[in-house]
């Protein structure tokens, strides 16, 4: 082979990978996260019955945000596999148009009013789909960009992945803002909170645009060319199980951002009786210091390792849940902003902006997609899906008991802290290296057997 054909093959682009990750992830995870906040502000009245406590209207809506967490372990099962076998692109693609065209029809549907019990039964239908799609969207976008990225700097390429995540969850925060300080409290609930959803047509395609020409990255073509498993799924459920556990204990590190998000946004405006509008603006600022944090730590994370800065963040945020959920009940507008930003802007943002490279590198490049969808997907669907719920519960049927919800908090971030010191530390270590790391001699022995008897 002449030196032009070598050449020619197929080569890293870090750059361009993690442009698409981010663009694509900050606009679908815009539509997975302007549910959460229409949750909290408006679904909670019109998709269910008006006689309905405050307390009880809450938690029914909280129940529908964490839906779409439940079933993303069962979207992993589905869109992991397709993206070890098939292509990191091609789920890429396919979850966009899933999560594009169920938030949009979100904002087509009827209210209780309308249609009686078929409302929040159709809700429930798109939130389904919305959570299949997210399961395989995260997990493909952080293998594509930690297979392009240079050796030395996977964990700051591969956070803009969330990054761009961060940035769809501030846009649709600030995307309501207008609605709820312009529009009437009648204007609001007939047809305003319908337009954050139907603008996902837009997102859908400024999304493929920019994903199309994204090319598989060299090390999963190779894997491809060398297929030696039978199933990615039933190879990982044989000799990957371990970081699966592992990644979903560390996973309930979500829990922090759920209820600042999500329970804290509807504790201070339902029952605290705080501005709509004020408190959105705390989640726009805390987003917007996460948007420095999250390259900032992965920055970290590629000097001093994955390990220290994840922990970091898992104590950090475990500490100052207690004193921003007391400043969100006493209604201290200056605490609220500050320690929010550093609860969940900086503290959570640590841990959050260098799992995507601490999680993927816990497996090698057969089965990183689907170990990786998976294990996050099941702690996010503990977190996310009986977290919003849970915190409605444990507040009491008025919704006031702020220090139950923060022990909860706590509860989970040492779960995922815990996890963490458990894991490998793999900053030194190049993408071969991590592969032949994560196979023991009885999987090389098998897939040497496999790889054998295809010839």
């Amino acid at each position: 082979m002449s030196e032009t054909t070598a050449q020619a093959g197929p080569r890293k682009t870090p750059k361009k990978a993690a442009l698409a990750a981010w663009v694509g992830s900050a606009l679908e995870y815009y539509d997975f996260a302007v549910y959460g906040t229409a949750a909290a502000l408006v679904i909670n009245h019109l998709f269910f019955p008006e006689d309905a406590s405050a307390g009880v209207a809450i938690l029914l809506s909280m129940s529908t945000v964490g839906i779409a967490y439940v079933v993303r372990p069962l979207g992993a099962l589905i869109m992991g596999p397709l993206g070890d076998r098939y292509g990191r692109r091609f789920v890429m693609m396919l979850t966009l148009f899933l999560m594009g065209g169920a938030t949009f029809l979100v904002g087509c549907l009827p209210t209780y009013d309308q249609v009686g019990l078929l409302a929040p039964a159709l809700l429930v239908l798109c939130r389904v789909i919305q959570g299949l799609s997210a399961s395989g969207e995260q997990a493909s976008a952080i293998s594509v960009s930690l297979e392009h990225s240079t050796e030395r700097h996977r964990a700051l390429t591969t956070s803009w992945t969330l990054q761009g995540t961060q940035f769809g969850t501030l846009l649709a925060t600030a995307v309501f803002i207008p609605f709820t300080s312009i529009l009437t409290e009648e204007q609001l609930f007939s047809w305003g909170w319908r337009i954050p959803f139907w603008m996902s047509a837009l997102v859908v395609v400024a999304a493929y645009i920019i994903r199309r020409t994204l090319e598989e990255p060299p090390q999963f073509k190779e894997a491809v060319e060398h297929k030696d498993q039978a199933t990615p799924l039933s190879h990982l459920l044989r000799f990957h199980k371990a970081p699966v556990i592992r990644i979903a204990c560390a996973a309930m590190i979500n829990t922090v951002l759920i209820v600042f998000q999500v329970w804290a946004l509807s504790y201070g405006t339902s029952v605290v009786g705080l501005d709509r509008s004020t408190m959105l603006l705390v989640a726009v600022l805390a987003n917007g210091v996460a948007l420095g944090a999250i390259p900032l730590a992965a920055m970290v994370a590629d000097r001093i390792g994955r390990r220290p800065v994840f922990i970091a963040g898992a104590v950090g945020s475990a500490i100052m849940t207690y004193p921003y959920l007391a400043a969100v009940s006493s209604g201290n507008w200056t605490l609220i902003f500050v320690l929010g930003a550093t609860m969940a802007g900086f503290f959570y943002s640590m841990a959050n902006g260098i799992w995507p490279s601490f999680y993927a590198e816990m497996f090698p490049t057969r089965v990183r997609v689907t170990g990786l969808a998976l294990g996050t997907q099941v702690g996010f669907a503990l977190s996310g899906g009986f977290a919003p719920p849970l915190a409605s519960f444990f507040a009491g049927e008025d919704g006031t008991n702020w220090v139950a919800v923060a022990i909860m908090v706590s509860c989970a971030c040492v779960i995922s802290g815990v996890a963490a010191l458990t894991a490998t530390e793999t900053k030194n270590r190049t993408l071969d290296d991590i592969d032949n790391l994560h196979t023991s001699r009885t999987e090389a022995l098998v897939l040497g057997d496999l790889s054998t008897a295809k010839r």
